[in-house]
């Protein structure tokens, strides 16, 4: 329990500091991000209303999928925030376009680690993971094939709705899903399905 804990805090840390890098690449919001932003200027509300009434709306899509919350879900909820102001803290503003690349590059790949350590430490995703993990629990598709499928439907809607997207919303959308995959097994702490990182 103690690696398992260990593991799930320090990718729920490297999760909020590679969240940063990637705003401070200026090149592209995530595509979660896309849709948070295109609701809040069809809405009014604020950019981080949005963020949590999507984070309960998605949890509500749990309940089919048989998902569960777990102390990781909770966890999320607080430390991926505020490790997120930290990393906007200490990272400076943009640059010139190659050190924005780098950033931007170290960012998705950092996220798909900080991801497998947290899912794989298996004591509960957060609410956006938790539909992934669901999904594949659900279709037996891979874990790559679902996560991408549902980067690129929250994206198309956020387009739709006139969220701020760009290079770094591509580049994620396409490759968070098959990183995901291929980092997944290093990180779960016994052999087991990438759904079981649920439990």
């Amino acid at each position: 329990m103690p690696r398992r804990l260990l593991q799930l805090y320090a990718g729920l840390l490297l999760y909020g500091l590679s969240m940063a890098l990637q705003v401070r690449a200026t090149l592209g919001l995530g595509p979660w991000d896309v849709f948070h932003d295109g609701v809040a200027d069809h809405t009014g509300l604020s950019f981080g209303t949005v963020v949590i009434l999507t984070s309960v709306a998605v949890l509500l899509m749990w309940i089919p999928l048989r998902q569960k919350p777990g102390l990781g879900t909770v966890s999320n909820v607080f430390l991926v925030g505020a490790a997120a102001d930290l990393g906007l803290w200490l990272f400076p503003e943009g640059g010139p376009l190659w050190v924005r690349l780098i950033m931007l590059g170290s960012g998705v790949a950092l996220n798909a680690v900080a991801s497998a350590a947290y899912l794989g430490a298996r004591l509960g995703p957060g609410a956006r993971d938790g539909l992934m993990t669901g999904f594949v629990s659900k279709t037996g598709f891979s874990v790559g094939r679902v996560r991408t499928a549902l980067e690129l439907s929250v994206l198309a809607v956020g387009l739709l709705l006139g969220g701020s997207a760009g290079l770094g919303t591509v580049l994620y959308a396409l490759s968070i899903g098959p990183l995901l995959q291929l980092m997944l097994p290093t990180f779960t702490t016994r052999p087991a399905h990438p759904a079981a990182a649920t439990a």
